[in-house]
């Protein structure tokens, strides 16, 4: 069998920075390139605000990254994966993302109140997180229960089922379950949900497989993990490591991106840490 991470996905470094970390290169898909580094359009709900796909197409975007929770949510996924996937619904021909609903769910979910600003300077704990009993979303190991905040119904997001509404999207590059923490929770917690976020990102390599398998007459999705860690120089380049080290069911991620709250001040600084620890051959 053709190792899956080969079919219809590859990276190339086109070029680099000498001896910086810098670099151009070209993300190929069953749907078309797109040239690194990019700016990705967000489609929360298959649809970039205002914008048509002829328009976005115009103005030179070279994918579209929707949002799981809100698709799941509404028109829900197995719409899409009737119409065809993502691209077919929204009637966009070249790449897209969805990410892994993580962030929506728990910054939906868990009553983050302010969680567009994550800085620790302009908010107190008590502003940025809700109390327990307020929070419409709870973790556990096995992972996410959480109230629609469409209509208040109950739902559950592990990282087996993550995997099949992305799958059912139908993206061209699909995001591993990961746990949104702030960086108002304590060092303690991030090492807690780091590990869980690790474990996670096993079960979604796992379910990717035996789903690739199962809808093996669908374009093949591409599955980046997520790195979290928060401040913490440590924490982000252990994540780092342990993801780009990571094999399970004959699989690794075939590229990474950065999760979790952030300090833009530190932005530059913590995606150098991870960096420095990710393969030169992936996105």
């Amino acid at each position: 069998m053709v190792e899956l991470s080969a079919m219809s996905f590859s990276f190339e470094v086109i070029k680099e920075i000498p001896e910086e970390l810098g670099r151009a290169g070209v993300i190929s898909t069953p749907h078309g390139q797109i040239a690194t580094p990019a700016f990705i359009p967000v489609g929360t709900k298959a649809s970039v605000k205002s914008l048509t796909p002829e328009a976005l197409d115009d103005l030179g975007a070279q994918a579209v990254l929707a949002n799981a929770y809100h698709l799941y949510l509404q028109p829900g996924s197995e719409t899409l994966d009737q119409a065809g996937g993502l691209g077919k619904f929204m009637n966009w021909d070249k790449p897209s993302f969805t990410d892994s609903g993580g962030f929506q769910v728990m910054s939906l979910g868990a009553g983050f109140k302010k969680v567009i600003d994550m800085s620790l300077g302009s908010l107190d704990s008590d502003e940025a997180m809700a109390e327990s009993k307020e929070r419409l979303a709870h973790v556990d190991d096995e992972g996410v229960t959480f109230k629609s905040h469409l209509d208040g119904s109950m739902h559950r997001f592990t990282p087996e089922i993550s995997m099949q509404v992305q799958h059912q999207i139908g993206a061209d590059i699909i995001f591993a379950f990961d746990e949104l923490t702030t960086l108002h929770n304590t060092r303690k917690y991030q090492e807690q949900s780091l590990e869980r976020t690790r474990l996670w990102a096993i079960r979604c390599l796992d379910e990717h497989k035996r789903l690739t398998d199962q809808r093996s007459d669908k374009p093949y999705q591409a599955l980046f993990g997520v790195l979290q860690g928060a401040q913490y120089e440590d924490l982000r380049r252990k994540a780092a490591k342990d993801l780009s080290e990571m094999k399970s069911s004959g699989l690794s991620f075939d590229g990474f991106g950065i999760g979790g709250a952030l300090d833009k001040a530190s932005l530059g600084q913590i995606v150098s840490w991870m960096s420095s620890e990710l393969p030169r051959d992936k996105p």
